[in-house]
């Protein structure tokens, strides 16, 4: 079984409010705001497919799309066990909606080699589409199970999926090539590597690529959403003291500026 999971780096969902900043001319999150990690359902799907691979064997591939900065997470992955870690690189600071991630991520398929199950998180922690699986199946022309939290090697070369549902869980059977996105369950919580396999993952090869390497134009990626604007809100406010010597004038002061704000409604 050849897996491919698809890890997107963000930044820290964690970062304090007093921190995040927005660049407006990019209409992107500041990337220099806080540390940039690996996506928690990015993960999720990672641990999934270990311990797919510690029960029913395969090979683990790691795919990010992203800046130079994301070879950290692919690094991390490795010291994890995952056997081949392919970074396709962008400008940091650009934005791709999940209809061009899922391009280039489905031109990289094609690039490396043919997978039997390819996982993506459920969602990102920036922007939270939740579209990406889906338009890569797409992509592919795969079906795609969404969020899946549970996967077995079924009969015939079939998979045993668990998926979650508004009322409790589906049992899915399916067929390879699949997508599926991943959600989070209390099985699936990203596992905590070794120091020396840390050590050691930034001795393990991997692959870096352009777009052009791929077989993309960046110029020609298409997106199917345009963000307009991008800012923090910002709300005035402004504080009156109630006026009068006593409290019976102060209250009362305050009561006639009630009844304009109501009549005011």
């Amino acid at each position: 079984m050849k897996i491919l999971v698809c890890l997107k780096q963000i930044l820290d969902p964690e970062i304090p409010a007093r921190d995040f900043r927005i660049d407006r001319e990019n209409k992107v999150a500041d990337p220099g705001a806080a540390n940039q990690v690996t996506n928690i359902f990015c993960e999720n799907a990672l641990e999934t497919a270990l311990q797919f691979r510690d029960a029913a064997g395969g090979e683990i591939s790691v795919v990010s799309f992203g800046p130079e900065s994301a070879e950290d997470s692919l690094r991390k992955a490795l010291a994890v066990k995952a056997d081949q870690a392919y970074l396709v690189t962008h400008d940091a600071g650009a934005r791709f909606d999940s209809a061009a991630v899922a391009q280039v991520l489905a031109a990289t398929v094609r690039k490396v080699g043919e997978f039997d199950l390819i996982m993506v998180g459920r969602e990102a922690g920036d922007w939270g589409a939740g579209q990406t699986g889906g338009l890569l199946a797409e992509e592919l022309g795969m079906p795609c199970v969404s969020f899946v939290d549970q996967i077995e090697a079924g009969e015939g070369g079939t998979l045993r999926l668990r998926r979650q549902t508004e009322v409790g869980s589906d049992d899915v059977e399916a067929n390879t090539p699949l997508v599926v996105t991943i959600t989070n369950n209390d099985q699936n919580v990203p596992r905590i590597p070794k120091t020396r396999d840390i050590m050691m993952s930034s001795r393990k090869p991997l692959t870096t690529m352009s777009l052009a390497d791929v077989g993309l134009d960046a110029a020609a990626i298409q997106s199917g959403t345009e963000v307009l604007d991008l800012f923090v809100p910002e709300k005035d406010t402004t504080c009156e003291f109630a006026e009068g010597e006593s409290l019976d004038e102060k209250v009362t002061w305050f009561a006639e500026q009630l009844a304009e704000i109501i009549r005011a409604i």
